[in-house]
């Protein structure tokens, strides 16, 4: 199967803002027997208003003419057409109807083109398949839905499949797991442009879990607590977030739950579906970022409501996870509604003399 060039990579211009006071346009492409579901994913995150979080304008397009099915049995008529996503600042992939065909050549060439001029283009599920398709995804990290990945690798073996995880930023390219973990990744776009503070006022509009790490595994064998020894790991959860200044190393957790170190970890994967030490780093790193954004306590003081040793080893955490120093965030994020994107915050503050 022949793929889509994308040469010319070193000509691809950063993600830019959009200038002052227009809103952040986002193109979704539609298609012909599309998922209801993975098509309202980014139509809701983007295309409602929701209090406190920024106004998008987004436009539904598709590189097909006439009516739309759905796989629910109702048609969804598009407006716009391909020329969208010559427009958009953001263009979304929600998915895509079968792995095995592949996308027409102007939908890839229209694909190719938003990236070439600096367009953030995010795959969504099986949409993840139009990017590889288009060359995109050759040399960065990715990921798709799980029942697709072997295909996945076996098609286009230069890009880095992670194939367990919601989602992967690779910076001018977003991919993500199936079904919810658009909503997952969506919500940190809003977590990576916007700050905690709007991406938790939409996940509370939304009643969804404000933020999963990308790196969260797809299947969780049990989201709900089953047996007692999983009630005792949620009840912990709770405890733990609640104290999150305390050294909860990994006997104090097991103690904690009243279980041994072995069972506690096979219980703690279940239910959360990753590892106590990287569960707890990121509970503490989303708890800096919204007390960053919210308040003006010195970092180190923050570092220490948080459970990091120092401002130092936050410091550390931050930059590897975010690739932004605590001062830069709060820069970039504190009392503003759009910053811009985290790549431009970081090239006007990492250049600053420390944090503040």
């Amino acid at each position: 199967m022949s793929r889509h060039p994308s040469s010319d990579r070193q000509a691809v211009e950063p993600l830019q803002a959009p200038p002052a006071g227009r809103p952040l346009r986002v193109a979704v492409l539609a298609f012909d027997r599309i998922s209801p579901f993975h098509l309202a994913v980014p139509c809701v995150l983007f295309g409602d208003q929701h209090p406190g979080a920024p106004v998008f304008d987004l436009r539904v397009c598709a590189g097909e003419t006439g009516p739309l099915r759905t796989t629910a049995g109702f048609e969804v008529q598009t407006r716009h057409g391909l020329a969208a996503l010559r427009w958009a600042d953001w263009v979304i992939v929600p998915s895509w109807r079968d792995p095995a065909e592949r996308p027409a050549a102007a939908v890839l060439k229209a694909l190719v083109a938003a990236h070439r001029r600096g367009a953030l283009v995010v795959g969504l599920c099986l949409g993840a398949f139009l990017l590889a398709e288009a060359g995109l995804l050759d040399g960065h990290e990715a990921t798709t839905h799980w029942s697709a990945a072997d295909e996945f690798a076996r098609r286009y073996p230069a890009v880095r499949l992670k194939p367990g995880v919601l989602y992967v930023d690779a910076g001018q390219i977003v991919t993500s797991a199936g079904t919810a973990a658009g909503l997952d990744c969506g919500l940190h776009l809003l977590r990576r442009y916007f700050g905690a503070n709007v991406a938790n006022r939409v996940a509370r509009r939304l009643v969804v879990a404000p933020h999963r790490q990308g790196g969260q595994a797809q299947f969780i064998e049990h989201v709900l607590p089953d047996t007692q020894g999983d009630a005792r790991i949620v009840a912990l959860l709770d405890r733990v977030r609640a104290s999150l200044a305390d050294d909860h190393d990994l006997d104090r957790m097991a103690n904690g739950a009243a279980m041994s170190r072995r069972n506690f970890t096979r219980h703690f994967r279940k239910v959360t579906g990753t590892t106590p030490k990287q569960w707890l780093l990121s509970e503490r790193l989303t708890l800096a970022q919204r007390l960053l954004e919210a308040t003006e306590e010195p970092v180190e003081r923050i570092a220490q409501r948080v459970g990091f040793a120092s401002a130092t080893v936050l410091r550390l955490h931050m930059r590897k996870a975010f690739g932004l120093t605590p001062g830069a965030w709060r820069q970039g994020f504190s009392g503003t509604l759009h910053a811009g994107p985290l790549d431009q915050v970081q090239d006007r503050r990492l250049t600053s003399k420390g944090d503040h």
